[in-house]
């Protein structure tokens, strides 16, 4: 099996770039974090509907882990990585090293604001500009006609379509679908720091979204369906970050049924940490 090209810096990869759009090809990034799961393959096989060319990037973004974060410990498997992406025949992966991100001196950050305030930023006010700066430094260095996130961050990715916009980058972002267990679970690559028990118990996130939604859509109160799900996840072990009602575009706090509301949770079991969100429109296949 032939694997694709790895590029350790920004000129290797436009000069990737440039010969695929010579020949008439579109462009398309999938950036990652590595340890690769279902739920990014997913989201390659979404950008090969969308392009001729296929990039994969796998770095993990020092600046968006606080010091008493996990990136020493987050899982790294690039050997691993670059054999399922040749099964999905990606041209190109985009590998470099923290000094081809941040070169010595480095001293510029993105701001964000809008989407980004509350939810993930209550409880880890660094994210969201460690993420904006990385992905802008990704999106200008490829400049790919499309950009593909996952919508299980779902957060991450209303903040990238909002400074995509707002800073005029000339990148289409699409979001893909949230891929789950047979129980309900989100894909994540940090689901791999779960034992046994703890990953049967991590199956009651996606139960109380679901049925949080359930009641909801009846026509419950919001406030107090999301507090007794907030009850019964640390009834069961998960110091909860926030479990929430928002637009779905603005993130804005909205307290009654609507069809452009999403319910977040974020909440902790041991050491790890789940993130998760449900529309309150159903989708065929039972989850949202």
């Amino acid at each position: 099996m032939i694997g694709p090209k790895v590029y350790e810096t920004v000129a290797d990869m436009r000069q990737a770039v440039d010969a695929a759009r010579a020949a008439g090809e579109r462009v398309a990034l999938v950036p990652t974090m590595g340890a690769l799961h279902e739920g990014h393959l997913s989201l390659v096989r979404a950008a090969r509907e969308h392009a001729g060319h296929v990039i994969v990037s796998i770095f993990v973004n020092p600046t968006q882990f606080a010091p008493t974060e996990d990136f020493d410990a987050y899982p790294r498997d690039s050997e691993a990585d670059l054999k399922l992406l040749a099964g999905l025949g990606v041209e190109g992966v985009f590998m470099p090293p923290a000094t081809e991100i941040y070169p010595p001196g480095f001293a510029t950050v993105v701001s964000v604001g809008g989407p980004a305030e509350g939810l993930e930023s209550a409880t880890r006010p660094h994210f969201f500009g460690g993420v904006a700066t990385v992905v802008t430094k990704l999106l200008l260095a490829a400049l790919p006609d499309v950009a593909i996130f996952g919508e299980k961050d779902y957060q991450q990715l209303c903040v990238i379509r909002r400074f995509v916009r707002d800073l005029d980058i000339p990148v289409e972002i699409l979001g893909g679908p949230t891929v789950r267990e047979e129980d309900g679970l989100a894909m994540s690559s940090r689901n791999r720091y779960l034992g046994t028990e703890a990953r049967r118990t991590a199956a009651l996130v996606p139960q109380v979204l679901n049925e949080a939604i359930e009641r909801i859509d009846a026509g419950e109160e919001a406030s107090t369906v999301l507090a007794e799900g907030t009850a019964r996840l640390t009834q069961g072990g998960f110091a909860v970050d926030y479990l929430e009602l928002r637009d779905a575009e603005t993130l804005a706090p909205v307290d009654a049924q609507s069809a452009r509301a999403r319910v977040l949770v974020a909440a902790k079991l041991g050491q790890t940490r789940l993130i998760d969100n449900m529309s309150l429109a159903r989708p065929a296949n039972g989850w949202r």
